[in-house]
């Protein structure tokens, strides 16, 4: 068996009620691969998730956009990993570049975080940039690559450049972790991913999909999530 084709929609910080509910609407109606093929993840801001999650097709997932690298308590702004599993959202993106370049997140700090979300039950997308010198490790985690002069530039790693990129990653996996970790973890691209392009890096024997930024605002995200029968074709 294969990795299963992974899609995510980031929506960063945009939208309203209204908005929203049209975009839960546009993805609700399209016609997608089943999920035996492939998985779908968006991304809406905190205050919306609840209303995405009850109005969002079952088979789609949600997921937060960050959180904070222990337990809650007094850290005024942060949403613990232990309030997304009482709301039963199951993913979470961490180390994100935008919040590793506005923020200044560490591959430590990221580090923690991913081992305390893991700890707590929740699947994450962990973002790493043109190198991978964060430490992975536990359950379910989907690794994104992200060309840091990709992201809401316009511009996109060719095919090459990003099969490439991760076919590195998978070889770090397999000498610092294992083959089989290697082998089963799904890397995905991150960058300025379109419905016109998103076949041809699909067709990447080491690209296992997409964490998609402002086209998950739009219909052609219905393409995007297309684009994994070219794995099954």
């Amino acid at each position: 068996m294969g990795r299963k084709f992974f899609v995510g929609g980031n929506w960063k910080c945009n939208g309203t009620t209204d908005q929203v509910e049209k975009i839960v609407k546009t993805l609700n109606e399209g016609q997608v691969p089943s999920p035996d093929v492939v998985e779908v993840v968006v991304s809406p801001p905190y205050v919306f998730l609840p209303v995405v999650k009850s109005q969002l097709r079952p088979e789609f997932q949600v997921a937060a956009q960050n959180c904070w690298v222990k337990k809650g308590g007094a850290f005024t702004g942060e949403v613990s990993a232990e309030m997304l599993v009482n709301l039963g959202v199951p993913w979470v993106i961490l180390g994100h570049s935008e919040r590793r370049a506005l923020l200044g997140e560490s591959n430590e700090f990221v580090g923690d975080k991913v081992a305390y979300a893991l700890s707590q039950g929740l699947k994450v997308i962990a973002c790493v940039g043109e190198t991978l010198e964060q430490r992975e490790a536990g359950s379910t985690v989907v690794i994104a690559y992200e060309p840091v002069w990709a992201i809401g530039t316009g511009k996109v790693a060719t095919p090459d450049q990003a099969q490439e990129v991760h076919a590195s990653l998978r070889d770090w996996l397999r000498i610092n972790v294992s083959p089989e970790v290697a082998e089963s973890t799904r890397i995905i691209y991150g960058g300025s991913v379109t419905g016109a392009n998103c076949k041809e890096l699909a067709a990447k024997h080491d690209v296992d999909g997409f964490l998609v930024g402002g086209a998950s605002l739009k219909p052609e995200f219905i393409d995007i999530i297309n684009s994994a029968t070219v794995k099954t074709a």
